[in-house]
């Protein structure tokens, strides 16, 4: 297996509670500060440019807290909140988000919430299971990974494009990359997912897979390459 990145971005209006989580990110190991902003409209800005696997969140900031961020931006990356208050801790664990981190926050207590992230990427990089079950139509069906071209967010559902059929299922985006092999699938633009294997072919901001075509963000374009590539081009 092959070592675990998580690339993550702090968000607090505190800039000395900004540094100490610097520091502890750095004592990790694994976790890669890529952008450190100091409120959601920074973020969000800095989503929309670059892959980001993990949020370090706070929640009261200026414009707009950090529950109402997440509520309202489509699939997120996973989220660990740091607060100075615990009350609102059950928001957001309904938001599903790994860990709540509450103020003045302890190294041992960022690395046992670091290590939780951890182990959930580790796990989407390890699928065992070859296949997974999507609901559509009243029924299950079952789904290899090998098989899927892409997925598409439509609003309230999903549509799964594999080498056979369109399937769609009442879901979010988020939910469904969640359940395939990091490894194997990119998420080019905020409204796909696409299975590597599947890429016939690059054409400036787009995927061809057969006849299909996907596009790829141009904020992001630089790292999907570089993912798809993967040294798999020959030098001139």
């Amino acid at each position: 297996m092959n070592p675990v990145k998580i690339r993550c971005v702090i968000t607090d209006d505190e800039p000395l509670a900004s540094k100490g989580m610097m520091g502890y990110a750095a004592k990790t190991g694994f976790l890669e500060v890529v952008a450190v902003c100091e409120d959601a409209v920074q973020l969000n800005t800095v989503l929309k440019q670059q892959p980001v696997d993990l949020l370090l969140l706070d929640i009261e900031m200026p414009y707009i807290s950090g529950i109402e961020f997440l509520k309202n931006y489509p699939n997120p990356p996973k989220v660990i909140f740091t607060t100075a208050y615990e009350r609102y801790a059950m928001q957001g664990f309904e938001l599903d988000v790994l860990d709540y981190l509450l103020k003045p926050i302890s190294f041992e207590r960022f690395l046992k919430a670091a290590n939780k992230a951890y182990d959930f990427f580790a796990a989407r990089q390890t699928a065992v299971s070859p296949y997974f079950f999507i609901r559509s139509d009243k029924k299950l069906e079952k789904v290899l990974y090998q098989d899927i071209l892409f997925a598409e967010a439509l609003e309230n559902y999903v549509a799964v494009y594999t080498t056979e059929k369109k399937i769609l299922t009442h879901a979010t985006l988020k939910s469904v990359t969640e359940m395939l092999p990091a490894q194997q699938f990119i998420q080019p633009h905020k409204s796909y997912v696409v299975n590597i294997q599947h890429i016939s072919a690059i054409e400036g901001n787009v995927l061809h897979m057969g006849s299909f075509q996907v596009p790829i963000s141009k904020y992001q374009k630089e790292a999907i390459l570089e993912k798809i590539v993967n040294n798999r081009l020959p030098k001139k």
